[in-house]
């Protein structure tokens, strides 16, 4: 016979597992390691050792910036969400800054690992989460500042796989107006309020998928326009695409297209009934969106197998955001 200590035990690990998968919203760890994999991507080099140590370094950032903002906000929480780990006392408050700052260093640590290009991103990546958690996330700057650390964390993967970030600084802007767009609708989920915030979201995804999947001009390096009578009947061709080329194109279209589809519908929702529950899915659905964002960045790099890679995660975020909420 037992006395019952035993299940006791392992359902109040149980209860303390839970509080902190919510608390560090794991399921939106599924939309991290493509940050890194877009920046390998955008250099045109295949990812590796250090592109790993990234992807290493922004889980452990990201989730240091979920522990910090439910620090920081947990006096507002305590009204307007009082479910949430730290107001209903299921994690303490200094355990959350502890992890907070643990979080911060191990992240730090895993990028010097990755060399001095990726740390020197690391750092004002680092610095941009927390001050956007401990001030200007209730001011104007809060979304650019979102954005700048979702952009920073593409560059970190590109800085880490090749030493240069440059070469992924489009897909760094692009990233960035996306996370920009989904920080401002997400200011208004507790209460609800002015449906031009998913309406500009919306739009922003219009503009994004179009120019993500607008085909580029093929290299024309080396090519030399025909000549003779044939070239001047029917003026000079366009250099023929590559299998390789169709296929990228292919599916950089298919994945925008899923972007597109993962956040259009729930923006519009929230347009039509800007109400807390509608607000809050369409912010979850801009968070899972960045997965086949991240995906089409990689893909029109030419960057076929990561962004293969990325879009696997789509279906495991959804899978698990039915069970621990990304918001």
């Amino acid at each position: 016979m037992t006395d019952g200590t035993a299940p006791c035990a392992c359902a109040g690990r149980s209860r303390r597992s839970r509080a902190w998968a919510e608390l560090l919203r794991l399921p939106a760890l599924f939309s991290v390691p493509g940050d890194a994999l877009a920046g390998a991507a955008a250099t045109g080099s295949a990812p590796g050792s250090r592109t790993l140590l990234a992807i290493g370094s922004s889980l452990c950032l990201y989730e240091a910036g979920m522990a910090l903002n439910d620090w920081a906000d947990r006096d507002v929480d305590a009204v307007e969400r009082p479910h949430r780990p730290l107001p209903s006392g299921r994690v303490r408050p200094a355990a959350a800054l502890t992890a907070a700052c643990a979080l911060t260093g191990a992240g730090l640590a895993l990028a010097a690992r990755a060399g001095r290009p990726a740390l020197a991103v690391a750092a004002p990546l680092a610095a941009t989460v927390w001050a956007y958690d401990l001030g200007l996330k209730h001011t104007p700057a809060g979304p650019v500042a979102m954005g700048a650390a979702r952009g920073l964390d593409l560059l970190l993967g590109a800085a880490a796989t090749t030493g240069d970030a440059r070469p992924a600084l489009p897909s760094a802007a692009l990233l960035g107006t996306h996370t920009l767009a989904v920080t401002t609708v997400s200011r208004q989920e507790a209460r609800g309020g002015s449906p031009l915030a998913p309406l500009a979201a919306l739009a922003t995804t219009a503009l994004l998928t179009r120019q993500v999947t607008r085909r580029s001009a093929p290299p024309t390096r080396g090519h030399r326009p025909e000549t003779g009578t044939a070239h001047r009947l029917t003026g000079p061709r366009r250099p023929a695409r590559h299998p390789g080329q169709e296929s990228a194109a292919l599916l950089t279209t298919a994945l925008g297209a899923a972007y597109a589809a993962t956040a259009a519908r729930p923006y519009f929702h929230a347009a039509l009934n800007p109400s807390p529950p509608l607000t809050q899915r369409a912010v979850g659905a801009g968070i899972r969106a960045t997965i086949p964002l991240q995906a089409t960045l990689a893909a029109r790099s030419r960057g076929t197998a990561a962004a293969l890679l990325i879009a696997a995660l789509a279906p495991l975020g959804a899978r698990f955001a039915k069970k621990v909420s990304v918001t």
